[in-house]
């Protein structure tokens, strides 16, 4: 009897298609069971051996991980992103079951993180304010849009005063537009409060967490980007180095190159050749982008990234350029500072090449 048995689970709402392969690779179970808890733990306690499950990342992704990973030897959430085979060929839910178990048996999933109990309030906590903030930005560029489209010059932040509403409102001569107008601003008015408690919400179940502490002494973190981060992040030792830290914040060089190697008689020899860059990695993690974006503007009037940036602009860098180099540095510093559980120090970080 084979001892190890791998299943892939392809799962929706109402119902998820369960394949079991064995060892050989060999189909040995398939079944479609309800999406429910006790269902599921009813299944997978009746496949024998060591078990392997692997399912991909969605809605319910965190749900069933937490159900599954009592149960069994390992379980892989996996980034549908990243499994090009689930889109070659005919689709089906029973056939993306089974090519997951194939993927899980042969090791070419990639695992999407899924852990760090201890931050899961503070996780939902990021979660709320930062769609508060998506909507309201949203209603934000509605009503700023509606009144452009009427001729209307508006630039600046004063339109969005509910003070003055009634004074924009009133440049308005189609009645349509002017209600539509009035339904914005009554919802950019209860955002704003919600965007207010979102906040103070995120702050307080933010203080629980040491971690926090230390990165709000960052230049350009503060309370509320630190927050976002151990909220995103969890623990920092998911990454081994900075530069895999990077690649999940966005900052990572992606380049190209071909033909690397040529013989010079019988020996090889690396081409010299200048290998050209494409950008930064598109697969990333969007709000920690933003968070060490955002961080730029404050961190250049402090040390170290003040002296960092007066020296790229000395080099003429590009103030595009700049501005990602700086929050590359910052999230180093980031890395840096967590993982030792020391305050920021303007010294020590001078030192994070060897550091980070």
């Amino acid at each position: 009897m084979s001892r190890e048995k791998y299943v892939g689970m392809d799962v929706h709402q109402a119902s998820t298609t369960v394949v079991v392969h064995d060892e050989r690779g060999k189909c040995v179970m398939e079944s479609v069971i309800e999406t429910k808890a006790e269902t599921i733990r009813d299944f997978l306690r009746g496949v024998s051996g060591s078990v392997h499950v692997a399912l991909e990342e969605g809605t319910q992704a965190a749900w069933l991980y937490e159900i599954v990973r009592p149960l069994v030897g390992e379980v892989i959430v996996c980034d549908p992103r990243a499994n090009k085979a689930l889109m070659a060929g005919n689709k089906g839910d029973r056939i993306d079951a089974d090519k997951i178990a194939q993927q899980l048996r042969a090791g070419l999933l990639k695992p999407v993180y899924h852990g760090g109990h201890s931050t899961r309030e503070l996780k939902e906590l990021v979660h709320n304010y930062d769609s508060v903030v998506s909507d309201s930005v949203r209603v934000m560029s509605r009503l700023k849009a509606l009144f452009r489209g009427h001729g209307i010059p508006c630039a600046g932040r004063a339109i969005y005063d509910a003070k003055s509403s009634d004074k924009w409102l009133a440049m308005i001569s189609e009645p349509g537009a002017k209600s539509r107008a009035g339904f914005l601003y009554t919802e950019l008015s209860a955002l704003k409060q919600l965007r207010r408690d979102s906040k103070k919400s995120l702050l307080s179940g933010s203080e629980r967490h040491q971690a926090t502490k230390l990165l709000s002494s960052i230049p350009g973190i503060g309370a509320v980007r630190a927050a976002i981060i151990v909220g995103t992040v969890s623990t920092p030792h998911r990454f081994r180095t900075r530069r895999q830290f990077w690649t999940y914040c966005g900052f990572a060089v992606v380049t190209r190159s071909s033909s690397d190697y040529r013989f010079e008689g019988s020996k090889l020899v690396r081409d010299r050749k200048r290998v050209t860059t494409r950008g930064l990695n598109r697969n990333f993690n969007r709000r920690l982008k933003a968070v060490f974006k955002g961080a730029v503007q404050q961190a250049i009037n402090h040390e170290p990234f003040k002296s960092y940036w007066q020296q790229l602009k000395a080099r003429n860098v590009s103030p595009a350029i700049a501005r990602v180099s700086v929050a590359r540095k910052i999230a180093s510093v980031t890395l840096a500072v967590w993982k030792s559980s020391e305050k920021f120090d303007v010294e020590k970080s001078r030192k994070i090449q060897t550091i980070a």
